[in-house]
């Protein structure tokens, strides 16, 4: 196996294992969730994002289901989140953490494989952020709520500023592991940024109080 292709495993597994995790802690959020909930929500949040990513280049059947490691890995996440889930709910905060970090290792994953499959540049960013957001954002419709990157700016604008960061490096050739981290490490920090700050883009109905219903819902 070539140090290329090492190290692009290594994204995808470690992006499946954190956003197994966050999967699982989100299902520990839901009333009445048993372990095999847990542990299905894990797989899919896990595996979301790189099977729509392998479906669109045409790679089937996709990883997820060519690799046992990849079930194994997103499996594996939601199964230990629960056995620690007391140790987990004193840490609500993770939930966040570990999604800007899945998304971070996705994006640069997703922008990696798209380029290996021959797509151009600004073709890769955008599968690269499709990667990224695409297991959140069928976690968030099997639970019924929202999908956080329709509802948060600074959810899909960091996946997108990792992945460019990889697309312009791959296409003038310095693309390296210590490009892959420093682009991970953009995506999260801009994403922690906007959740520590509360930062967003303009939204379709703005309100000053985000709690409160919204005036349209009135007569």
């Amino acid at each position: 196996m070539s140090a290329g292709s090492t190290l692009q495993l290594a994204l995808d597994l470690a992006g499946t294992f954190v956003f197994g995790l966050n999967g699982a802690l989100t299902a520990m959020d839901v009333e009445n969730v048993d372990i095999v909930g847990v542990v299905v929500l894990a797989a899919i949040t896990a595996l979301g994002g790189g099977i729509i990513r392998d479906v669109l280049i045409g790679a089937l059947p996709p990883a997820a289901f060519r690799d046992w490691r990849y079930l194994a890995v997103g499996g594996g996440a939601g199964i230990a989140a629960f056995v620690a889930r007391r140790l987990w709910v004193r840490l609500q905060r993770s939930i966040t953490m570990f999604d800007a970090a899945g998304l971070a290792l996705f994006c640069v994953a997703g922008t990696t494989t798209a380029f290996a499959a021959h797509l151009g540049p600004f073709q890769s960013v955008v599968l690269g952020t499709i990667t990224g957001v695409g297991g959140g954002t069928v976690r968030d419709v099997v639970i019924r709520r929202v999908p956080t990157v329709l509802s948060s700016g600074l959810y899909a604008i960091p996946a997108a500023c990792g992945a460019t960061l990889v697309a312009v490096a791959l296409g003038f050739h310095f693309y390296s592991g210590g490009i892959a981290v420093a682009a991970a490490a953009l995506c999260f920090s801009i994403r922690m940024v906007g959740v520590h700050f509360d930062l967003n883009v303009p939204a379709s109905h703005p309100s000053e109080n985000p709690t409160a219903t919204g005036s349209r819902d009135r007569p």
